[in-house]
C-alpha cells in the first residue's frame, strides 16, 4: 500500500486513537501534511471521552501548530484513515465512513479492511509513516518540525529508545535531522507531580531475589516513560543486575526491563516474558513490552494484582533456571555422541571487508537480528545466510566449506544489512559489495537438537550472546569440535542433511 493510492479520494479524514500520545500525533500529522501538499481536503481528528491535557503533548501541538481536532460527531467522509490504531478497536471512537484504511504498528486485533499497512514489528507508527513518505520521494529532513515530531514519537513509544528492535526504527533514530532543544523541552515537561509520587511509592514496594540478582516492581497505572524511570533507578542498587517493572492497565500489562550484566540481554528477556501473549524488545540494557489482557485471560490468569505478580515472578524464575550459558573460548563439551550431518550444497553470500576498505576498523553491522559490533580484519569474511542473517567467518573456515561463484548475488531477506563505521558514522550497504558463494557439502558436523535454551558467547564477540531455543541445534565441526555455534531449527532443516 502507498499513500499515493489515496489521492483519488475527494477528501480524507485521519483519525488517531482516543487519548492520543506523541506517536499518534506525529504520525497522523505526517499523513496530514502529505495530503495537504497534494491539495486534498484533509482533517486530523481524535475522539473519546476526554480532551488532551498532557503538558508535553500540548506543548508539541502548540509549538508546531499541529491541526489536530477533538470531535464527538463526524459526517461520513469518503475516506477515513486510522493511524496508530485499528478501526473498531475499544480505544478508537467509531465513526462511519464510505471507505476505511488502517496504518498502524500494533498487533492485529481483528479483521482489517482491505486497505491496510500494519507493521507489528515496528516500534512506532512514526517509523511506518516516515517509511511511507520516503516511498513517495519525500525527504522528511526538509521539514525540521515534522522530523522532530516523528523522532519524538519513536522516542516516547519505545521508552526513550530502550525498546528499539527493528532496524527501520534505528534508521529513523539515526537519520532524522531534528531540533534537539525541542526534544529536551518536551522530555522535561513529561513528568507530573502525581507521577513522581507513583515512582516513589513503587520503589518502596520493590522486591529483590538474590539467587539471580534480579528485582521486581509493580507500579500504579502510569505513562510508559515512568516505568523506565523506575527501572533505571532500581538497577542502580548494588545487589540488582536485572529488573522487571510493570503496570496493570485497562487493556493489558505494560512492562519495562533493565539489565547491567552481559548474561542477560534486556531485549531478549522482554521477548521471553511476552512471547505468544504480547510483544517485547529493545536494547541489550533497556527494553520493554506489552502483554495483552485477552491473552492472559486465555491462559486462565486472573486479571488482578496477585495473579499477575505471581505470573511475572514465575516467568523471571523460569528464565534464569531454564537457560544454559556457554562461552566458546572455554568450551570443553563433547558433541561426538550426537548425529553427524553434512552441510548441503547451496548458494549464499559473502563480503570481503578489504573491498570496503574497512579492515582494522570497528564497525556496527545493522541487521534484522540486531546490531553486531565488531572489528573487521583482513582474515575474515562477512557471511550472508539463506535468510539474510549475518555472521563473521574466518577465510580459512570459508575456504574449507565454500567455493567462490561468479553468479550475481541476490539478497533474500526483508531488511538489507548495512555497515556503519563507529568513528566516522559513514554508512555502507553490505549488499552492494556482496558476492555469491556455494557451500561445498563437504563440511561435516555433530549436531545436538536442544530441549532447553542456550546463550552462547562466540569468540568474535564476548559481550553479546546468540540465543538458542528448544528445537534449535548446537553444532560443532568434527575437525574442530570445540568451535560450537548455534543454528536455528528452520535453517538447520534447510541447510543440513544426515551424513
Amino acid at each position: 500500500m502507498r499513500l499515493s493510492d489515496f489521492l483519488c479520494y475527494p477528501s480524507i479524514v485521519i483519525q488517531c486513537h482516543d487519548n492520543p500520545d506523541a506517536d499518534a500525533i506525529a504520525s497522523g500529522w505526517g499523513l496530514y501534511l502529505y495530503f495537504k501538499e497534494k491539495d486534498i481536503p484533509v482533517r486530523f481528528i481524535y475522539g473519546g471521552r476526554f480532551k488532551l491535557q498532557k503538558s508535553n503533548l500540548m506543548l508539541m501541538i502548540s509549538r508546531y501548530d499541529i491541526p489536530i481536532e477533538y470531535v464527538t460527531e463526524l459526517n461520513a467522509p469518503p475516506l477515513l484513515i486510522t493511524v496508530d490504531c485499528q478501526y473498531g478497536e475499544g480505544n478508537v471512537q467509531k465513526f462511519e465512513a464510505e471507505n476505511i484504511a488502517v496504518i498502524d504498528h500494533h498487533r492485529v486485533s481483528q479483521t482489517l479492511p482491505p486497505m491496510n499497512d500494519v507493521r507489528s514489528n515496528l516500534g512506532s507508527c512514526s517509523t511506518l509513516v516516515w517509511h511511507l513518505l520516503a516511498k513517495e520521494g519525500i525527504d522528511v529532513n526538509t521539514d525540521t518540525d515534522l522530523a522532530t515530531a516523528l523522532y519524538y514519537g519513536l522516542l516516547t513509544d519505545t521508552n526513550g529508545f530502550a525498546e528499539l528492535s527493528h532496524p527501520m526504527d534505528r534508521d529513523l533514530r539515526d537519520e532524522l535531522k531534528i531540533r534537539r532543544s525541542d526534544i529536551s523541552l518536551f522530555r522535561n515537561s513529561n513528568l507530573s507531580f502525581n507521577e513522581l509520587k507513583i515512582a516513589g511509592e513503587a520503589l518502596i514496594r520493590s522486591e529483590q531475589f538474590s539467587d539471580y540478582k534480579y528485582g521486581l516492581i509493580e507500579t500504579k497505572p502510569c505513562d510508559p516513560n515512568i516505568l523506565g524511570i523506575i527501572s533505571d533507578m532500581f538497577l542502580e542498587v548494588d545487589t540488582v543486575t536485572s529488573c522487571l517493572v510493570y503496570s496493570i492497565l485497562e487493556f493489558g500489562v505494560k512492562l519495562s526491563v533493565r539489565s547491567c550484566t552481559i548474561e542477560v540481554n534486556a531485549n531478549e528477556l522482554a521477548g521471553y516474558i511476552t512471547e505468544g501473549i504480547g510483544s517485547g524488545g529493545g536494547h541489550m540494557d533497556k527494553a520493554g513490552g506489552f502483554i495483552d489482557r485477552k491473552s492472559l485471560d486465555e491462559l486462565g490468569i486472573g486479571y488482578n494484582a496477585e495473579s499477575i505478580h505471581d505470573f511475572m515472578h514465575s516467568k523471571m524464575e523460569e528464565y534464569f533456571t531454564s537457560t544454559e550459558i556457554i562461552y566458546v573460548k572455554d568450551y570443553k563439551g563433547d558433541l561426538s555422541p550426537y548425529p553427524k550431518f553434512n552441510k548441503k550444497s547451496m548458494h549464499c553470500g559473502y563480503v570481503d571487508p578489504k573491498a570496503m576498505n574497512l579492515t582494522g576498523i570497528g564497525v556496527s553491522i545493522r541487521t534484522m537480528e540486531g546490531d553486531i559490533d565488531i572489528t573487521l580484519t583482513d582474515s575474515m569474511y562477512i557471511m550472508i545466510g539463506i535468510e539474510g542473517e549475518i555472521y563473521p567467518s574466518s577465510i580459512d573456515h570459508f575456504e574449507k566449506s565454500y567455493i567462490y561463484s561468479d553468479e550475481p548475488y541476490t539478497f533474500p531477506g526483508e531488511y538489507e544489512p548495512t555497515i556503519k563505521e563507529s568513528k566516522s558514522g559513514n554508512k555502507i550497504s553490505i549488499v552492494d559489495y556482496a558476492k555469491s558463494c556455494i557451500s561445498t557439502g563437504k563440511r561435516t558436523v555433530y549436531a545436538q537438537k536442544l530441549n532447553h535454551r542456550i546463550k552462547l558467547f562466540t569468540q568474535w564477540d564476548e559481550e553479546k550472546y546468540y540465543l538458542a531455543k528448544p528445537g534449535d541445534y548446537l553444532v560443532a565441526p568434527i575437525d574442530n569440535p570445540e568451535d560450537v555455534y548455534i543454528v536455528r531449527n528452520e535453517i538447520f532443516a534447510t541447510t543440513y542433511e544426515e551424513a
